[in-house]
């Protein structure tokens, strides 16, 4: 508004100046009009909404990654026990003793992206399974076990669609033999508890992955 009236206050000192003249007149009008809209620029700039920044195709899966590792570990937190785990109910899971954390830096995209996915598709298939036996035995975990798939497929579709974009290839896998059943429910228990802090410990790895990958996927896709 203070804008409005310096130019008004202008314009007015002019025809005062020069009664009568047309030219003057025209010229004040003409100039009203562009300091007016001149003045005004900042409001219009304001009124623009603001777009937020589009994410990173690896922030959007280390974001899905970060909350799949909060769900497993509020899954353990809610169904600790005390016994001790003999981890060796799952040999086709993936091996994460030898991923440390120092080789992050050493990582290629498309192998570690190709990687990743087959060995969510390992997870997916012991995590169906143990839906499958929980539901037998009526274990409280079920409902926080299928959000676990659900999001774990999300994330596989995110990583999916990466793979093409960037052109990396898709490893074959072949489906892990199980047992249909288990005979009690501490098998259950055991079982879910060595299946979750595995996973704990893929999830955590992958996190730090993506992070590490960013830069990479940046370069190949400019």
């Amino acid at each position: 508004m203070r804008g409005w009236l310096t130019v008004l206050h202008r314009v007015q000192r002019e025809r005062e100046n020069h009664p009568g003249d047309p030219h003057v007149l025209l010229d004040s009008s003409s100039s009203l009009l562009l300091s007016l809209l001149l003045a005004q620029l900042p409001v219009f700039s304001s009124a623009l909404p603001v777009h937020p920044r589009k994410l990173h195709d690896l922030d959007r899966l280390s974001n899905q990654t970060k909350n799949l590792l909060k769900l497993t570990q509020d899954l353990l937190r809610e169904h600790a026990f005390d016994a001790d785990l003999e981890h060796h109910r799952f040999r086709t899971l993936p091996a994460m003793s030898n991923r440390a954390a120092n080789d992050l830096q050493n990582l290629e995209l498309k192998p570690t992206l190709s990687k990743l996915h087959a060995d969510l598709k390992l997870f997916e298939h012991h995590f169906e399974w143990l839906n499958r036996v929980s539901k037998k035995h009526h274990h409280p975990s079920l409902p926080k076990l299928t959000e676990i798939i659900r999001e774990m497929k999300s994330l596989m579709n995110l990583l999916h669609r990466q793979i093409l974009r960037v052109e990396a290839p898709t490893l074959n896998h072949v489906a892990p033999s199980l047992p249909t059943s288990l005979p009690y429910q501490f098998d259950v228990l055991q079982s879910s508890q060595e299946l979750l802090q595995q996973f704990k410990l893929f999830c955590d790895w992958a996190y730090r992955a993506f992070i590490s990958l960013k830069p990479r996927a940046s370069a190949v896709q400019q």
